[in-house]
């Protein structure tokens, strides 16, 4: 019950359309999907990790439960400081050997940009008139970004740190700041490490629904396909294989700008796209007492302050 109030609430301010289209906001409604995990290259400027082991036949294999391939990120990639390198190569060399490295998602914890556009595969966007709500489908995570406002001056950080927004024109642009490192934060599924200086910056808008399967088809042909069916389908992005929604001709396209510079030789960016999907909002939650896979005392079972009822 306490679910379905929330819910409610969320929806009960939404913008109405008629006061979006006065206003020339963009309708970022629906549910959104994509196929592939891992940062898209952007046109143009330095390139974000890859996996050194999806490398010929393993390159698009689609990616399936207990998927073999290790994750083994190109600790020689320039935009890495070399101590980051080092983690990231100490991570890959983990991975190869059969063990997995502590991170959000296998901790149970909160998925904090920019390490959430690497792994969620489904989202909406509720627009409202002062903020907007981002929820994602992986462990039912929810982000806010106020509208119109600017980052405290005495900012405390949080998981998901503090996002503020506004709009240019048919663009919904996001920064965040104030992300709070805890012992598995990492700012992508090859385990780079983050800093507390880490500065996001998200640009939504849509594209052509053509254009967005062009893209996930090239990012599949590289890191794999997360979808159901025989073979890669960009058809089919999104948690479960969830066919895409005909009924929309648009995609929609994120571009993130990453800046750290105690991680980062210099400021980078990427790409996530999404198509709308026909499904219900799937609602998942992450197993309890998973959360030390190497037995190395990184425990963080979810608790309760107070209980719900």
């Amino acid at each position: 019950m306490k679910t379905f109030l929330v819910a409610s609430s969320m929806f009960a301010a939404l913008v109405p359309p008629a006061y979006a289209a006065e206003q020339g906001i963009p309708d970022f409604s629906g549910v959104w999907g994509r196929s592939v995990f891992n940062f898209e290259p952007a046109e143009s400027g330095p390139r974000p990790l890859k996996n050194l082991k999806r490398v010929g036949p393993d390159a698009g294999r689609p990616v399936v439960v207990g998927d073999p391939v290790p994750l083994v990120g190109d600790y020689m990639n320039p935009i890495l400081r070399p101590e980051a390198a080092a983690v990231v190569k100490q991570r890959g060399e983990m991975s190869a050997s059969g063990h997995d490295f502590p991170d959000p998602s296998n901790q149970c914890a909160t998925f904090s940009p920019p390490f959430l556009f690497t792994i969620q595969l489904g989202m909406q966007l509720l627009q409202r008139k002062d903020d907007i709500v981002i929820l994602y489908n992986q462990n039912e995570q929810v982000r806010h970004v106020r509208l119109n406002a600017a980052h405290p001056r005495n900012l405390t950080p949080t998981t998901t740190g503090d996002s503020v927004g506004h709009y240019e024109g048919d663009t919904l642009v996001v920064d965040t700041v104030g992300v709070k490192v805890l012992p598995w934060t990492v700012a992508d599924r090859f385990g780079t490490p983050q800093s507390e200086a880490m500065h996001v910056i998200e640009r939504y808008h849509l594209i052509d629904a053509r254009e967005a399967q062009e893209a996930l088809m090239r990012q599949e042909k590289t890191d794999g396909c997360v979808c159901g069916g025989a073979g890669n389908s960009a058809f089919e992005p999104g948690s479960g294989g969830a066919p895409v929604d005909g009924r929309y001709n648009k995609g929609l396209r994120v571009e993130v700008r990453i800046e750290d510079p105690k991680v980062y030789t210099t400021p980078w960016s990427a790409n996530v796209t999404y198509m709308h999907v026909k499904r219900a909002w799937a609602e998942g939650v992450c197993a309890e007492n998973n959360t030390d896979v190497l037995h190395q005392g990184f425990e963080h079972v979810p608790t309760a302050p107070r209980p719900d009822f």
